[in-house]
C-alpha cells in the first residue's frame, strides 16, 4: 500500500439551485459538500490512491456526520478530522451559462475550522503514514487562526521530510481578517515543493506581476513560461510550479491546458475546448489531484501534466464540487477518446 496524500483545509455544505436555475428561481436547492482540499483527497480516492482529510467540524451535528459518511464512501480516510465548537460553513452556488457568469456566495464565518487554533492538530499523528502534503491558499483566508494553522502545519510537513503542494488559489472574498495574501502567502510557499496556481494567484498571493491578458480570449504561453521562471527565482525552495491555463470564452464553452516549469524545463499539455460545461467548480482541484497522482505514479512530468489536465477537463462535465472521473476514464481521453459517444 503507498504512503497516502493528506490535505487539510475546510469543506462546507454546498446549495445550489437545481441545473442552471438562480437563486429560489424554484424554492429548491440541491445540496451537496465540497471545499478545495477535500475534492482533491477524494479525486485521489477514486484514481485509488491512499489519502485522509483533516479539517475541524462541528461536534454532535448530524449533517457534520453526514459529511464525513460521504467522504468515507469515496474512501477518504477520516480519522484526523477532528469536532469542536463552531458551525458548519455554507456557500451557494449559481451556475453561469453561456454569458451569465456563475456566483457563489459564501456563509462560512465562525465555521469550526475558522475557529481552530494552534495545538488543536497533533500534525505528527495527522502525517503519520503519509508522503505527501496538500494544502490552498484558501486554508490561510478563513481566519487569522486558521493561518497559523496553514503556516505551521507545512512548516512541519516539511520538516517530516513529505512533498508539499499548494494551491495558492486566491479568494478576495476571504481574505477579511487583518491580513492580505500577499502577506501570508509567500511565507507558507517557502516550505512548498510544487506549486499550482493561475496568473491571478501569483499576482496576488505572491505580489508576481504577470504581463498576461486573461480577456483576449487567447494565451500567450511564452509569457507564462516568463512568469514561471519568475516565481521559481524567487522561491528556490520550489521543485516545480504548474499554472492552469483557462481561456474563458463564456461560462460554457472554456478553454483549457496547462504548463509546468521544473526548473529543467518548460512543459505545455495538449489543449481541449470545453464545451456546454456543466460544473467548472472543482476543475482546479482535479487538476491538483492529477497532477499528485501523475508525480507519484507516472514516469515522467510531461505524463503528470497530461493527466491532471484531462482529468481536470473531464471534471467540467460533472455536477458538484467532487471529481467521479475514473483512471480508465482520463486514460482513455488520453489516448484520444473524447466524442462523446455512447459506450456499449
Amino acid at each position: 500500500m503507498p504512503l497516502a496524500t493528506a490535505a487539510f483545509g475546510e469543506i462546507m455544505l454546498r446549495l445550489a439551485p437545481p441545473g442552471f436555475e438562480r437563486f429560489l428561481q424554484t424554492p429548491q436547492f440541491v445540496a451537496t459538500f465540497g471545499g478545495g482540499e477535500a475534492n482533491v483527497a477524494v479525486a485521489l480516492a477514486v484514481f485509488g490512491q491512499p489519502s485522509c482529510f483533516v479539517t475541524a467540524l462541528p461536534d454532535k451535528h448530524p449533517i457534520a456526520d453526514a459529511l464525513i459518511g460521504e467522504l468515507r464512501r469515496f474512501g477518504v480516510d477520516t480519522s484526523r478530522i477532528i469536532r469542536g465548537k463552531g458551525r458548519l460553513g455554507i456557500y451557494y452556488l449559481e451556475a453561469g451559462a453561456n454569458q451569465r457568469s456563475s456566483k457563489v456566495v459564501y456563509d462560512r464565518d465562525g465555521s469550526a475550522i475558522a475557529r481552530a487554533k494552534s495545538g488543536d492538530f497533533d500534525w505528527n499523528r495527522v502525517f503519520d503514514g503519509a508522503a505527501w502534503y496538500h494544502i490552498t491558499g484558501i486554508t490561510p483566508a478563513i481566519s487569522a487562526t486558521a493561518a497559523d494553522l496553514a503556516l505551521e502545519s507545512v512548516a512541519r510537513a516539511h520538516a517530516l521530510g513529505l512533498t508539499v503542494s499548494c494551491d495558492l488559489n486566491y479568494r478576495k472574498n476571504l481574505w477579511k481578517w487583518g491580513k492580505t495574501a500577499a502577506e501570508v502567502m509567500p511565507e507558507l510557499v517557502r516550505s512548498v515543493d510544487v506549486a499550482i496556481a493561475n496568473e491571478e494567484d501569483v499576482q496576488m498571493a505572491l505580489g508576481i506581476q504577470a504581463e498576461v491578458d486573461v480577456e483576449s480570449g487567447s494565451l500567450d504561453r511564452g509569457q507564462y513560461e516568463k512568469l514561471a521562471a519568475k516565481v521559481l527565482d524567487q522561491f528556490g525552495n520550489l521543485k516545480a510550479i504548474a499554472i492552469t491555463l483557462r481561456e474563458s470564452r463564456s461560462a460554457s464553452h472554456n478553454g483549457w491546458s496547462a504548463c509546468l516549469h521544473n526548473r529543467k524545463e518548460f512543459l505545455l499539455s495538449r489543449h481541449y475546448e470545453i464545451t456546454h460545461i456543466v460544473d467548472r467548480v472543482g476543475g482546479g482541484d482535479s487538476f491538483a489531484a492529477g497532477l499528485i497522482y501523475g508525480m507519484r505514479v507516472l514516469g515522467s512530468d510531461q505524463d503528470a501534466l497530461e493527466f491532471a489536465v484531462a482529468a481536470s477537463c473531464l471534471k467540467h462535465s460533472v455536477p458538484g464540487d467532487f471529481n467521479r472521473i475514473t483512471l480508465d476514464e482520463v486514460n482513455a481521453l488520453l489516448k484520444g477518446g473524447g466524442s462523446g459517444r455512447v459506450q456499449r
